[in-house]
């Protein structure tokens, strides 16, 4: 812990000689002695909200409170949601996000730290629809209607492999699998990670058996895109924990790469 602390000094030290006008988010974090953490709560099993309790558990989850500890700070985690997930970050609601696909349209406005991991893109259906499913051109019909989430990178997947389906694009906290359960779609797109959890926990639904995931996409933080010291100071934390095996610890624990 204390190598993150003096390179937290370091750093400040460094921005204040060239950057004196702007505050780093890192020398906020560590005056007030709290990291905001914006994070949506609805992706198991990188952050999954428990409403009676009001907290949180996940990858991300740990992720952060291992990150706010090394920084000697407290951790407070920020609900947001997906379609204002990068506006929260750059109007400074909070410091830096839980995991978020890398995607050009998010770097225009926000910036990204180095990743730490990778998932692909699967759909998901019902089971009963075993055998009218096998692949990717299966769904692109337009007797097919396909659900993603607003906000999501999955939205923008679904109108990109799917030209010829229905689009149902559902608003948080409605999320495109539940329309699959409910009858309204026949299928939805997620990330593999997402898609083991949810076969698991949900006995109608199944992975559509395609060849291969589509979009491979490294995930990442999102923070304040010019503040290249706060993006510093977490890309370096990434890469001596994950030097360490932490993010390899902790992938076996959430079974990220369950099949």
């Amino acid at each position: 812990m204390k190598f993150f602390k003096i390179a937290a000094a370091v750093a400040v030290m460094a921005v204040s000689g060239v950057q004196a006008s702007a505050e780093s988010a890192l020398s906020e974090i560590l005056s007030s002695g709290v990291l905001k953490v914006g994070t949506t709560g609805d992706w198991n099993p990188m952050t999954m909200r428990n409403v009676a309790t009001n907290s949180y558990e996940g990858y991300d989850i740990d992720v952060m409170t291992e990150l706010a500890s090394d920084l000697g700070v407290e951790v407070e985690f920020v609900p947001t949601d997906w379609k204002t997930l990068v506006a929260g970050v750059t109007s400074g609601q909070y410091h830096i996000t839980g995991s978020a696909s890398v995607s050009p349209s998010r770097a225009k406005t926000a910036g990204y730290s180095e990743s730490y991991f990778s998932l692909a893109t699967v759909p998901l259906t019902l089971k009963t629809n075993e055998g009218r499913f096998n692949d990717w051109d299966d769904l692109n019909t337009a007797d097919v209607s396909v659900a993603a989430t607003l906000g999501t990178t999955q939205e923008t997947q679904v109108k990109q492999y799917f030209p010829n389906a229905t689009h149902r694009i559902v608003e948080a906290p409605a999320r495109d699998f539940q329309e699959v359960l409910a009858g309204r779609a026949d299928a939805n797109i997620t990330s593999n990670v997402e898609a083991n959890k949810l076969v698991a926990k949900y006995d109608q639904l199944m992975i559509v058996p395609v060849s291969e995931g589509r979009s491979p996409t490294p995930i990442a933080m999102l923070l304040p895109q010019d503040d290249q010291v706060w993006i510093n100071y977490v890309n370096t934390w990434i890469a001596l924990k994950q030097e360490r095996g932490f993010f390899d610890e902790l992938g076996r624990k959430w079974q990220l790469l369950a099949e």
